[in-house]
């Protein structure tokens, strides 16, 4: 998992692909890489430290939860 910084009230997109080169967030490259497949967006409820998923397994897109 990625450990990040949130911030209440901002916006995110998480790699829900695997293909992005800024991990665990989104670069677009689902696009061309896997069409199919889009981000998870989400708004952080507060100032938070997070562990979002990075082996994409997660069932609780877009924090880890441990099946890795």
């Amino acid at each position: 998992p990625f450990p990040v910084e949130l911030k209440a009230g901002k916006k995110y997109a998480w790699c829900g692909c695997g293909h992005s080169k800024s991990q665990p967030f989104c670069d677009g490259t689902h696009k061309k890489a896997a069409p199919g497949i889009s981000p998870v967006r989400f708004t952080a409820e507060k100032d938070t430290t997070a562990w979002l998923c990075g082996c994409k397994r997660t069932r609780s897109p877009p924090y880890c939860d441990g099946t890795h």
